[in-house]
C-alpha cells in the first residue's frame, strides 16, 4: 500500500469526506487554545492538518513535533470553518483533521525559516539542500524542468537526434580558459571539459546525422558574473542543409512556443531583426534591451572642429566616437543625480559625463544651460539639437572617447536611466518581452596588444557571401553568418553558419596567425572530417539557465541551477574544490607548486 493517496498541495474539496494519507514536511505548527494545527508541506503546496485533544495520542504527538519535522499524517478531509478559508492556497477551503500522525523523521532546528525573503546568498547556497525545499527555488526548478521537456518535444517532433558527445576532449586553448583533467594512463598529458560541444556536432553534421540536439554541460575557466557559472547548461543544435533564415526560423519558433507553454507568454508573431552595426550604433551594444526607449545620436562628424578639447580630441581619434543620449524630461534631474551617474560612467573608463540641459531651444546658445557650451560653436550646438531631437525640458548627456569607452559606458548609462525610477515614471521604459535578432556580426576583432586578430565568434564560422576574398586582405571588413537572440538585454543563445570547406577553414586560421602545422596539430580532425564532402551546415546554441532565470523573473542564474558554485568557483555545500591526497597525486603524475605565502598587511 502506498503511503500517501494525495500531495499536501493537490488536496482540495474534491476529497471531502474520504480519509487520506499525506507525507510532507512540517511548514509551521500553532498551537490554538488547545488544538494545534499543523501547515503541512510537500512538493504541490500546504495543507492544514488539525490535531485535536479528543485523539489524545495524535495531540501528544503533535506538541512534540517542530518545524521541518518528516511526517505521514491520515485523516479525514473536511470544509474549514467559515472566516477561515485561504484562497492563496489550492488547499485553502479545506482542513485534515488527523487520526493518525507518524513522525518519519525529526529534524534538527533549521538554520532559517523557509519563508524567510532575506537570507543572504552564503546561508542559502551553505544549507543548500534546505533552500531548495523553499517554494520559490522549487517552483524555479520545475520551471527548468518544463521548458527542457517543451525544448525536447519540439526539437523530436522536427526530427532531431539527440547525440550525447565527449566531456572528456581536447583543449583548444582559443576561447575561454578550458578546464583541464590529467591523465593517469598518458602521463603529462591533459583532456579538457568541453566549453562546447561545437566542433563535435559539426562532425555529426558530416557524419549525416541531419539534425541534431543535446542539453548538455559545458564548462570555462573564466571569472564569474551573476549570469556565468563555470559549469553550465545548454541547448546545444545543428542542422544540415538549412539556410540562416530557416535556422532562425526554426528557433524564434521554439523560444516563442516555451513562453506560450510555460509562461502562458505570447512573444511577438515575428522578431525583429537588427544588424550588429546598427545595434553598436545605437545602442553600444550587440544585446540591446529594447524595452528602454533611448538611443545614442551620432555627433562624431558634428565635434570635430569644436573648441571642447575632449569632444574634438575624440572625434579626431581613430577609433574615436561621440555621441549624445537625449533624457526626455531630464532637465528636472536634479545635480546630484547627474553627479552620480558621472560616476556610474566612470566604471567603465569614461573620464566623465558631459550635459546639456535645453531650456528653450528656440533661444539658441543662451537657452542651453551647461558648462561646455561656451566651448561649442552656434553651428555645432545648434546640430546637436536637431540630430537628437531635443525638445525643452530635455536633457543630453554626452559620451567622447574611444569607440568601446563610449559604447561600454553610454551604453550601460542608457540602461541605468530607463531601468530607474526616472526612467519608468516618465515613460523611457516598456515593462514587457523584446526578442530580438542581432546578425551580421564582424567575423574578427583586433587585439592591439597581442597585434592580432581573433574570432569574434569562434574560427569555425562562416563569412558573408562575396566575404572570403576579405578573409586574407581585409579581415576587419569580413562579416560572418552569424547571429544571437536577445532578450530585454540578455543573450538567449547564439549561433552561425558554419565553414564546411576545407579551403575556407584554412583561410580563416591564416587570418587568425594559426599557421598550417598549428591548424593540423589543434583541429586536424576536423579539416580531415571536412574533405569528405562535409554538407553546408549551422546551428545555435541558447543558454538553458539563462533562459530559465529570465523566465522565472530570478536575479542570478544560480536561482536556477540546483547545486551552483559562488562567484568564487566554490561549492558551499560540499566545500569544493578541496585538497587532494599526495597518493592521487603520484598517480596522475602531478607535483603542487609551494604556494605563495600571503602578506598580510
Amino acid at each position: 500500500m502506498s503511503m500517501r493517496t494525495h500531495y499536501c498541495g493537490q488536496t482540495t474539496e474534491a476529497a471531502l469526506d474520504q480519509t487520506v494519507s499525506l507525507c510532507g514536511w512540517v511548514h509551521r505548527r500553532r498551537d490554538h487554545g488547545g488544538v494545534i494545527f499543523i501547515d503541512l508541506r510537500d512538493r504541490e503546496g500546504l495543507v492544514q492538518i488539525v490535531c485535536a485533544p479528543e485523539q489524545a495520542d495524535v495531540f501528544a504527538a503533535a506538541e512534540s513535533v517542530r518545524n521541518e519535522f518528516c511526517l505521514r499524517v491520515t485523516g479525514v478531509v473536511r470544509s474549514r470553518p467559515e472566516g477561515t478559508i485561504n484562497n492563496n492556497l489550492k488547499s485553502g477551503k479545506i482542513e485534515v483533521l488527523c487520526q493518525v500522525l507518524e513522525v518519519l523523521n525529526p529534524s534538527v532546528t533549521p538554520p532559517f525559516q523557509l519563508d524567510d525573503d532575506n537570507l543572504s546568498e552564503t546561508t542559502r547556497l551553505t544549507h543548500r539542500v534546505l533552500d531548495l525545499r523553499r517554494p520559490q527555488m522549487q517552483n524555479n526548478l520545475r520551471l527548468r524542468h518544463k521548458v527542457t521537456m517543451e525544448v525536447r518535444r519540439y526539437l523530436d517532433d522536427l526530427g532531431f537526434i539527440d547525440v550525447e558527445t565527449p566531456m572528456l576532449t581536447k583543449s583548444t586553448p582559443e576561447g575561454a580558459r578550458d578546464y583541464l583533467v590529467p591523465s593517469r594512463v598518458n602521463a603529462g598529458e591533459f583532456f579538457a571539459l568541453p566549453q562546447s560541444p561545437q566542433l563535435f556536432k559539426q562532425l555529426l553534421m558530416v557524419a549525416n546525422f541531419d539534425r541534431y540536439y543535446q542539453i548538455t554541460k559545458c564548462f570555462r575557466d573564466e571569472d564569474l558574473r551573476a549570469d556565468r557559472q563555470p559549469e553550465f547548461t545548454q541547448i546545444d543544435c545543428e542542422t544540415s542543409f538549412l539556410s540562416e533564415q530557416e535556422i532562425r526560423d526554426l528557433f524564434e519558433n521554439m523560444i516563442r512556443l516555451i513562453f506560450n507553454k510555460c509562461l502562458s507568454v505570447d512573444l511577438d508573431a515575428k522578431f525583429p531583426v537588427m544588424q550588429y552595426s546598427e545595434a553598436m550604433a545605437l545602442y553600444g551594444s550587440d544585446k540591446p534591451d529594447m524595452r528602454v526607449k533611448l538611443a545614442f545620436t551620432e555627433l562624431t562628424h558634428v565635434m570635430k572642429d569644436v573648441d571642447f578639447k575632449v569632444f574634438a580630441g575624440a572625434a579626431n581619434m581613430v577609433g574615436g566616437r561621440v555621441v549624445g543620449l537625449r533624457i526626455p524630461g531630464g532637465g528636472a534631474m536634479p545635480r546630484s543625480e547627474i553627479d552620480a551617474y558621472t560616476q556610474f560612467v566612470g566604471i567603465y573608463g569614461a573620464k566623465g559625463l558631459a550635459y546639456i540641459k535645453v531650456n528653450d531651444k528656440a533661444a539658441g546658445r543662451e537657452g542651453l544651460q551647461s558648462p561646455i557650451v561656451k566651448n561649442i560653436h552656434d553651428a555645432a550646438l545648434a546640430q546637436i539639437v536637431e540630430l537628437t531631437g531635443a525638445e525643452n525640458g530635455d536633457l543630453i548627456f554626452f559620451g567622447a572617447d574611444k569607440a568601446k569607452v563610449v559604447n561600454d559606458a553610454i551604453g550601460a548609462l542608457r540602461i541605468k536611466i530607463g531601468h530607474s525610477e526616472f526612467g519608468k515614471a516618465n515613460g523611457l521604459f516598456e515593462d514587457v518581452w523584446k526578442p530580438l535578432w542581432v546578425i551580421d556580426f564582424p567575423m574578427f576583432e583586433y587585439d592591439e596588444e597581442s597585434a592580432r586578430w581573433f574570432a569574434c565568434h569562434h574560427p569555425f564560422t562562416a563569412p558573408k557571401d562575396g566575404h572570403e576574398d576579405l578573409l586574407e586582405t581585409d579581415p576587419g571588413a569580413c562579416v560572418a553568418k552569424a547571429y544571437d537572440l536577445v532578450l530585454n538585454g540578455w543573450e538567449m543563445g547564439g549561433g552561425s553558419i558554419r565553414i564546411h570547406r576545407a579551403d575556407v577553414q584554412s583561410k580563416v586560421f591564416r587570418a587568425l596567425n594559426i599557421g598550417a602545422e598549428e591548424a593540423q596539430l589543434k583541429f586536424g580532425f576536423l579539416l580531415d572530417a571536412l574533405q569528405y564532402g562535409a554538407p553546408p551546415h549551422g546551428g545555435l546554441a541558447f543558454g538553458l539557465d539563462r533562459i530559465v532565470t529570465m523566465m522565472a523573473g530570478a536575479e542570478s542564474i544560480r536561482d536556477v541551477i540546483a547545486f551552483p558554485k559562488t562567484q568564487r568557483a566554490q561549492c558551499l555545500l560540499t566545500q569544493a574544490p578541496s585538497a587532494v591526497d599526495e597518493k592521487q597525486l603520484r598517480e596522475l603524475h602531478i607535483r603542487l607548486r609551494a604556494t605563495e605565502p600571503v602578506v598580510k598587511a
